[in-house]
């Protein structure tokens, strides 16, 4: 069975080369984000028969890639501009097992933006039960390709994420949100 990730011996999304869709500063912004509802794929599961850990962060990446549309990023920014957002970090807690034929719904939240950096948070459900099944925090980087390295984000861009930031406000924040890990020891 071929990978609908795969293309020509890379990795894809299944957004690749879908255009942006025009922002409207007037259409009300959902509050998470819910753009990506994807099945889990015979190739994502496992020796355990259970989706591997690995695809957890591909279905994370795949949202995130919905939400750089949703903003208005697609491969033609990227190409014409010389500019893109990076993944710095990823925080990935693993809650429930999901296994092969069943529904994920993802849900995205703007916890916070700068000119540069963009801090998500991804929560990964079952589509049908709405069991919580992984958590996915990430930091975004505005990167200029041709420089290599962080570059403020064109007004407009700034203006989008803002606005998502500012209709996530009233979220409650997960309590995922900046765990570090380690092993926890009894105090004596």
């Amino acid at each position: 069975m071929t990978d609908p990730h795969q293309t020509v011996g890379r990795v894809s999304t299944p957004l690749e080369n879908t255009p942006a869709k025009p922002w409207d500063p007037t259409a009300s912004i959902p509050a998470p984000l819910q753009l990506h509802s994807p099945t889990v794929a015979p190739q994502w599961v496992d020796y355990n028969g259970h989706m591997s850990e690995s695809c957890f962060l591909l279905v994370f990446g795949d949202s995130s890639d919905a939400f750089f549309r949703f903003v208005g990023i697609d491969e033609r920014y990227r190409d014409e501009q010389g500019l893109s957002l990076y993944t710095v970090e990823t925080h990935i807690h693993n809650i429930q097992e999901a296994s092969e034929g069943e529904p994920l719904k993802l849900t995205l939240q703007v916890l916070d933006c700068d000119d540069k950096r963009v801090h998500i948070f991804h929560s990964m459900f079952h589509g049908v039960s709405g069991e919580l099944l992984a958590t996915g925090e990430q930091m975004l980087l505005h990167v200029d390709m041709k420089a290599g390295r962080a570059s403020p984000m064109p007004d407009w861009l700034l203006e989008h994420m803002q606005a998502i930031h500012a209709a996530h406000a009233a979220l409650p924040r997960p309590r995922q949100v900046g765990a570090s890990i380690g092993i926890r020891r009894k105090t004596a």
